[in-house]
């Protein structure tokens, strides 16, 4: 069986979520495991809930209720934003199967990260282009030209900024 040994139930996976985990750390010239203990599953819910809800089923667990309404009631998470704009028709096509491959079914609210840039220029250098980009578009904003793109940028470039101090966050752990 491919279950895990165990999974979490109330901690939603970030950067930081989980402490430092080895497997046998004497021996460990590599090391990070992605949750605290090895052969632990974390959880993923900001692609969805109820895949989550299925292994928890699957595996006769039983979810933490709060974090249960946290992703159910309060935190839209990446399939709830997709369905919401579908039209009705593109629901019914989906729901037949004559139209796939849609973004609720592959996109998953995932971001694969290039990690190489961090090897390359360190996280100091990465953060400090973000704040000068970020600041580069204060006149634009001020003008409020491509009003919708500009503030668009300035969030990914802030989430960039917090994701990259996140990194150093998790590093320094180890």
């Amino acid at each position: 069986t491919h279950a895990p040994v165990d999974f979490d139930t109330n901690i939603a996976t970030t950067i930081t979520a989980h402490d430092a985990g080895y497997i046998n750390q004497p021996l460990e010239k590599i090391v990070g495991l992605q949750t605290d203990a090895p052969l632990k599953r974390a959880l993923h819910p900001f692609g969805g809930i109820n895949m989550i809800k299925s292994s928890f089923h699957a595996y006769g667990r039983e979810m933490d209720s709060e974090f249960e309404y946290l992703f159910t009631d309060l935190r839209k998470t990446h399939n709830q934003g997709v369905f919401d704009v579908y039209s009705p028709d593109m629901l019914r096509c989906r729901k037949s199967g004559v139209l796939t491959g849609l973004p609720d079914g592959y996109g998953r609210g995932r971001i694969i990260g290039d990690y190489r840039r961090v090897a390359l220029y360190g996280i100091r250098y990465l953060v400090r282009e973000r704040e000068l980009q970020f600041a580069d578009l204060q006149s634009r904003l001020e003008k409020g030209e491509d009003l919708e793109a500009t503030i668009r940028l300035r969030e990914e470039l802030a989430e960039h900024r917090h994701a990259l101090l996140q990194i150093q966050e998790m590093a320094a752990k180890y």
